[in-house]
């Protein structure tokens, strides 16, 4: 297989807290063992021999474990081998699971008497460092919230619903990854509590943002896939970046609860990030659907493929489906789109018509789209007002509960959500409002429009570049090193967020840099299954995606 290759280059100022990730893992009893010397890939491996993790995918996993080719302990060791040795150059991790190892040893007692747990049985998994682990910080990215960098440590009591799906359904949980303060970046991951995060395909291009380390951790096979959470294109433009699939799901689809908000009340989502659609279809199965955890997501009951997600792929055909493509009717920024990237996408489309699909060129041209999107109302209730909740449901036994506690324990000012000398907002239910009320009508009026545009031109969904532009430079000004553009050229956010729409991305070819051209499927509300299908489709009969060759290694 063809790899490409990173420059090998000096590791990227202000890394702070991570850098020293390998030394805490180590600490933690978590590098220990595994001299393994033959490959999993292609023709497997046994006891005493090397497991190759690269590129390891779930069904990997499910048939290693059926045929007894190695343990959950020996695979939890390898990935945790790989990232001893190039977590300190690529900072994917903000913190490591002191218990990812005895979860492994339970997972194996469990496999032997019982068979597995379920479908993510002995699977490692990363969480992106705004999603609560019981018992482990919470740090969101912001040093506030870490006493390693002068906060006050956020522990909460018990795990995030969609954790609590994963560790049912068999899951080891390696670490939580980086992101930007607060989720607050879609191009760049650097957080004030662990420095910068880089893209193994080439160091000098940015990994994406929010969710950029779990991107990192799962390109750089630190893990077999993770989540990410988005709420202004925070899955899909990391996922971009690193050519994953991702998913970024229907608002209601996933549970938000234990997620640190941005905009819970109407927009914040977490979604899977993986190598291959079987990867992120499976894991959606597992994350999806109501519970009271999260009412919101009582939304989906009866809108979720009988079958599941998975077993939706078998039947998925692009035969006769009718997409359309981008243009300048759908925004007013990022488009037309750059010359290679143009280039790039009329190569995809014509894989796309080849396999028996029909387009429609630039279907929202003349719709006023762009002109009612122009119009969204700002609702400044709802980051008080989600901030709070999520604070309160930390439990008793949490550091504090809220912002004045943390303020009188940190002795520290709370600045975010306030407007240079103006207090933030109080925390009004923002349906109490009639800024709330103004969005919500609004984001009725261009949900109603972008489906009368997908059923004037008979359109099954949109079939769009992720990104108008190549991966962005990571020092976009040398005159200026620290400037820090939040300028990924992102086609399908934040317009889809604020409708409330899922995609699904899914690598299509390689820049000359070595970076990717990823694709992102469009759909109306509640069509997971039908963008992962054709996902799946295209990405089967390409088999696109390469794995990057980490360019620097880190023994211990």
């Amino acid at each position: 297989m063809v790899r490409i290759r990173t420059k090998v280059r000096p590791p990227v100022p202000a890394v702070r807290v991570v850098t020293d990730v390998s030394r805490r893992v180590a600490a933690a009893g978590l590098i220990a063992v595994a001299a393994f010397a033959a490959p999993l890939h292609p023709g497997g491996a046994v006891h005493g021999q090397e497991i190759d993790v690269v590129e390891m995918t779930v069904a990997d996993i499910q048939v290693a474990y059926a045929e007894g080719l190695f343990t959950a302990v020996e695979l939890t060791q390898a990935f945790l081998d790989r990232i001893q040795s190039f977590e300190g150059y690529y900072n994917a991790f903000i913190s490591m699971n002191p218990d990812a190892l005895a979860t492994a040893a339970a997972l194996d007692v469990r496999h032997a008497g019982e068979g597995p747990v379920g479908p993510l049985h002995g699977v490692p998994i990363v969480i992106k460092d705004n999603i609560d682990y019981g018992g482990l910080v919470t740090t969101a990215g912001w040093d506030g919230f870490s006493s390693a960098t002068g906060g006050v440590d956020m522990v909460p009591d018990d795990d995030a619903a969609v954790v609590t799906r994963l560790r049912d359904a068999g899951a080891i949980i390696l670490g939580k990854t980086n992101l930007p303060d607060f989720a607050g970046h879609g191009t760049r991951t650097t957080s004030s509590v662990a420095g910068r995060t880089l893209n193994p395909y080439n160091v000098d291009k940015v990994p994406g943002g929010s969710s950029g380390g779990t991107a990192t951790a799962v390109n750089g096979s630190f893990a077999v896939l993770g989540l990410g959470t988005e709420t202004g294109g925070s899955i899909q433009n990391p996922a971009s970046a690193q050519g994953l699939v991702g998913v970024k799901p229907t608002y209601g689809l996933v549970p938000n609860e234990g997620v640190v908000p941005l905009s819970g009340t109407y927009v914040d989502v977490v979604g899977p990030m993986a190598k291959s659609v079987y990867d992120a279809a499976l894991t959606l199965d597992v994350l999806a659907g109501p519970t009271t955890e999260d009412l919101a997501t009582y939304a989906s009951a009866g809108r979720m493929p009988e079958g599941g997600y998975l077993a939706s792929l078998g039947t998925a055909s692009l035969q006769g489906a009718r997409f359309g493509l981008v243009g300048t009717g759908w925004r007013d920024d990022f488009l037309p789109l750059d010359p290679v990237t143009e280039e790039h996408y009329r190569r995809a489309v014509e894989t796309l018509t080849s396999l028996g699909a029909e387009v429609v060129e630039d279907p929202f041209a003349g719709s006023g789209f762009i002109e009612l999107y122009g119009e969204r109302p700002f609702v400044p209730t709802q980051g008080a007002y989600d901030m709070l909740l999520y604070l309160q449901q930390l439990g008793p036994n949490a550091p504090f509960n809220s912002i004045a506690e943390w303020e009188a324990i940190s002795g520290r000012e709370y600045t975010r959500g306030r407007r240079g000398d103006q207090e933030a907002p109080p925390p009004a239910r923002p349906s109490a409002t009639e800024e709330g009320d103004a969005y919500q009508g609004w984001r009725h009026e261009i949900r109603d429009l972008f489906r009368s545009v997908l059923e004037e031109h008979e359109l099954d969904g949109l079939f769009f570049p992720q990104s108008g532009v190549p991966n962005r430079p990571v020092v976009e000004d040398p005159e200026r090193p620290d400037f820090n553009p939040n300028n990924w050229a992102e086609i399908p956010s934040n317009i889809i967020n604020d409708i409330g729409l899922p995609t699904v991305t899914v690598p299509y070819s390689y820049f000359d840099d070595g970076t990717p051209f990823v694709l992102a499927w469009i759909g109306d509300t509640w069509s997971e299954a039908d963008l992962l299908g054709w996902a799946f489709v295209l990405e089967q009969a390409t088999q696109a995606r390469v794995p990057p060759l980490l360019g620097v290694r880190r023994e211990s």
